[in-house]
């Protein structure tokens, strides 16, 4: 697997989002379109660098802004920016309950701090699962 090309610029692991995995079998893409009213076509994504930063189930036309940002500046991540952390990758309660877009920056540090390799393989996951599943701790 290319975590690299499956690593949004953003820190979102594309690989375990269910839309990527809807693009590579048809049964999950046919039982999630209805479910999102969308056509099995649109059910599905190849990942962020691979759609041009253009999400269609989201029924985005552009590029989003971090992404433009990010092909601006010639850079691979965010966290390698010297800006970071700016207002592209601010954390959003909006859909947070459904979608991981508040783990970009803590995805970000731990690509800097683990190599994009060793993230992926041994840490993404169970970000996204605590994010989800786990409970709060002070």
């Amino acid at each position: 697997m290319d975590y690299f090309e499956l690593t949004a610029p953003c820190g979102l692991d594309c690989w375990n989002c269910i839309m990527y995995k809807a693009s590579q079998d048809e049964a999950l893409r046919n039982n999630l379109a209805p479910k999102m009213g969308l056509s099995p076509e649109q059910a599905q994504c190849r990942g962020c660098r691979a759609e041009g930063g253009t999400i269609g189930f989201l029924g985005m036309t552009e590029p989003c802004n971090l992404f433009r940002c990010i092909s601006a500046k010639g850079h691979d991540f965010c966290g390698d920016c010297d800006d970071f952390p700016c207002d592209h990758i601010h954390p959003y309660a909006d859909r947070a309950d459904k979608v991981p877009h508040n783990t970009k920056v803590f995805n970000l540090c731990l690509i800097k701090k683990m190599g994009l390799d060793d993230w992926a393989a041994n840490k993404a996951k169970s970000v996204k699962e605590t994010y989800f599943k786990g409970k709060f701790k002070l």
